[in-house]
């Protein structure tokens, strides 16, 4: 495959756009400009076969426990199913639970939109405060952000993740007490950052509203209602997790309140019904014509054999801005791992580093390298067709194909204008010969989101059966955690523990040094 460059593959091949690009709900995925043959994907096709991917994949939706680690099942495709289909989980069918849940947290949605449900002093909400981190938070502040012009409602949604206090102060900033509503999304009730911020916040209400603010003023998305009713919260503005839904899986579930309340229970219903119609794609076609199954082959193929260690995903679309972000976690967390499901340890690369940013501003700065640096980077380019401004989006759409092209085809030494000067010739000469694939939405609707979502989700779940991994824990983040409640104890007492290496020490006693006597 070294031997033969893309560009000679398009110029021998007229065909091969057609023959390696598919549509499925909604979208076009692109992936002839990645190094494929038609010997590579057959052979790529018979490593998903050694590795079991039909089996894992019947095994997900039936509600096996396949995050093993944590003896639980991973049915987040169940949260968005509008069928009769029974979901298993230990023996229990939870889709009666789910539809009664999910209907619950529309109609909820739908009081609070149109006025029926409002605050403690009976003035409608004008104002949601999403509070959450990772999973809580980056996939409904994506779905917000992407789908802002579906908005029905006047309520302006905001979100709140880092336990930084300029975050929430910036919040709070423009907010009333008496027409803000708090959604706390948190499994457990415990999150550190998570319950800090919404301490701070149930005080900044307290203290307008007084104690029995409260009951009318938070809502909480969690797995432990006992603790969310300890906080202040009413049982009826409690909505269900389940222990089987990992966080950056969980947008369809309660945690998408946030955008069923900027956008309108329609519309969350309808991002649903794309992620659905992607779920069905995945489970029901064949693995050479699957599409989250082909791009899956495709990033071990590029990680492992062409030892690339980076992704870029660059959208094209202001509305797609997060997008990145959301799919950094989702991957990085799910298959950044070094251990396979068996407890040995991998002997190659799994998850890229996953980065990117707007196209459009992108191609100024880290562009650069992808088109001339020895270190190759494959490139995911997300272009929705539709926009507002047709001269504009004209020019957004030409830039993003022209980046994909630039990247295959590459510019040599021979095809650079000769009044360039020869001193500037390998300065602009461009390699080519680079992998990308483009993604292509007919229109960024409710629809084609929820399917772009799902189409991720299950890419990463395959990447992990290929690698042999877990890709629903996430122990390093835990690990983590520990280790901070350990420094919190040291903060609380004024000192470093002896355990400390000398560079924690030395950084935790810089910082009890300029610390305020009292903290506030």
């Amino acid at each position: 495959m070294a031997t033969v460059s893309l560009r000679s593959r398009f110029e021998q091949d007229t065909t091969r756009f057609d023959r390696l690009s598919w549509s499925v709900a909604g979208l076009t995925v692109d992936l002839s400009k990645q190094h494929l043959d038609d010997e590579t994907l057959p052979l790529l096709l018979d490593l998903a076969e050694a590795m079991d991917v039909e089996g894992q994949r019947a095994g997900l939706f039936a509600g096996d426990k396949v995050n093993v680690t944590e003896d639980r099942a991973a049915l987040h495709v169940a949260l968005r199913d509008p069928t009769d289909r029974s979901y298993v989980v230990d023996g229990e069918d939870v889709s009666v639970q789910l539809k009664y849940a999910r209907g619950r947290m529309l109609a909820f949605a739908g009081h609070v939109v149109d006025g029926q449900r409002t605050g403690h002093t009976g003035e409608r909400f004008d104002r949601v405060i999403n509070i959450g981190i990772g999973g809580s938070d980056l996939g409904p502040r994506c779905a917000v952000t992407a789908l802002a012009d579906h908005a029905v409602s006047e309520l302006a949604v905001e979100f709140v993740a880092t336990v930084d206090g300029v975050a929430l102060e910036d919040a709070l900033a423009a907010a009333t007490p008496e027409r803000t509503l708090f959604i706390v999304c948190s499994k457990s009730f415990t999150t550190r950052e998570t319950m800090t911020n919404a301490d701070h916040a149930k005080r900044w209400l307290i203290d307008a509203l007084g104690e029995a603010g409260v009951a009318d003023h938070f809502v909480a998305v969690t797995a432990e209602p006992p603790v969310a009713i300890e906080f202040g919260i009413t049982d009826d503005a409690i909505f269900p997790l389940w222990d089987w839904v990992g966080g950056r899986y969980s947008l369809c579930s309660a945690i998408g309140l946030s955008l069923a309340l900027a956008c309108g229970p329609q519309i969350f219903q309808r991002v649903l019904a794309g992620a659905h119609a992607m779920d069905q794609h995945f489970e029901m076609a064949p693995l050479a014509e699957n599409v989250p199954v082909l791009m899956a082959l495709l990033s071990i193929w590029n990680q492992d054999f062409w030892n690339t260690t980076a992704l870029a995903v660059l959208p094209y679309d202001h509305r797609l801005r997060l997008l990145p972000a959301h799919f950094q976690q989702l991957m990085m967390e799910s298959n950044g791992k070094g251990v396979r499901v068996d407890g040995g340890d991998v002997s190659f690369r799994t998850a890229p580093i996953v980065f990117g940013g707007s196209g459009a501003e992108s191609q100024h700065s880290f562009m650069q390298q992808i088109h001339q640096s020895p270190k190759v980077v494959p490139v995911e380019f997300i272009v929705a067709l539709d926009g507002q401004g047709e001269g504009d989006r004209d020019i957004l759409v030409a830039n993003a194909f022209a980046q994909s092209e630039a990247l295959m085809r590459g510019l040599t030494s021979d095809e650079i204008p000769q009044n360039s000067g020869k001193n500037l010739v390998p300065h602009k000469a461009c390699p080519g010969n680079r992998q990308s694939t483009t993604i292509l939405l007919e229109s960024l609707t409710p629809e084609t989101f929820g399917a772009l979502i799902a189409l991720y989700e299950h890419r990463t779940f395959v990447e992990g059966t290929l690698w042999g991994l877990n890709s629903f824990d996430q122990w390093g983040v835990e690990f983590g955690k520990a280790l901070a409640s350990r420094l919190l104890s040291d903060l609380a007492v004024g000192r470093a523990d002896a355990g400390h290496d000398s560079s924690t020490a030395g950084l935790l006693n810089a910082y009890l040094a300029q610390r305020p006597k009292t903290p506030s």
